[in-house]
């Protein structure tokens, strides 16, 4: 069986974000990045279906520029066989990836899809549900749990007040929550073997798709500020001030 695997570069998660001053976007220059932590669950499931004998490829693939070889690097150090870096040097909505991958799908003809159920950047959580819809494949999304058979995947889905268990036809398109695993770290041995796996870079024009951006960002901005707490001497004096300052008791 072949998985294929989506991952997305992303500020770290422990970065502090900084906005740019025109407010056209989040400042990443000079900015610590990383694999987006769902894609690093997705990667880690791929690697425990190889090691149980489930999967016999992974193929991990990211859209974007040049820097994001690092992060194919990293998912070929955790155990992927095969990395395919889609090179633009531009900002792409989640339409525009979902057709890039579905592209990608045609000709690798994977079982299984893999893809984080959102990036921490954008927070969309388009990519893997509009590929179902390109594809015409099963979606399982939000994953806590994966039981892969033979012409089947068992997906056990988080939501909203309790767990939902569903069979799906492979292939399939399953998006990773973060219940489903604990990522590993790569080993220093498996970094350097990393270097000599096959790396494969696909210019974006070659795939002659519409990716036209359908969205502008009008202004990007920090939340405006807290004010401060106050404490108050008594109950009285609390019922007072909800009832004539903050309005919210008559």
């Amino acid at each position: 069986m072949k998985v294929l695997v989506a991952i997305k570069r992303v500020i770290d998660p422990y970065v502090k974000i900084r906005i740019k001053d025109d407010g056209s976007g989040v400042e990443d220059s000079n900015v610590k990045m990383a694999m987006n932590p769902f894609c690093e669950i997705a990667v880690e499931e791929a690697v425990r279906l190889k090691e149980a004998d489930i999967a016999s490829e992974i193929v991990v693939v990211s859209v974007g520029d040049d820097t994001c070889q690092e992060q194919l690097r990293s998912a070929l150090a955790l155990g992927a066989d095969r990395a395919i870096h889609i090179a633009t040097s531009d900002k792409l909505e989640p339409l525009a990836i979902a057709k890039l991958l579905n592209a990608l799908v045609q000709k690798e003809q994977p079982s299984l899809m893999l893809l984080g159920k959102q990036s921490i950047d954008t927070d969309n959580n388009q990519v893997a549900q509009m590929l179902s819809a390109l594809t015409g494949y099963p979606q399982g999304t939000f994953a806590s749990e994966l039981t892969v058979n033979t012409q089947t995947v068992v997906v056990t889905r988080e939501i909203d007040g309790g767990l939902e268990t569903l069979s799906l036809q492979l292939p399939a398109i399953i998006s990773t929550d973060l219940r489903l695993n604990e990522p590993r770290y790569a080993s220093l041995p498996n970094i350097m073997k990393a270097k000599r796996k096959p790396f494969a870079v696909i210019a974006i024009d070659e795939f002659e798709l519409d990716i036209a951006p359908r969205q502008e960002i009008i202004d990007v901005m920090v939340p405006p500020k807290r004010e401060s707490g106050i404490r108050v001497e008594s109950v009285q004096e609390l019922v007072t001030k909800l009832r004539n300052e903050a309005k919210v008791i008559e």
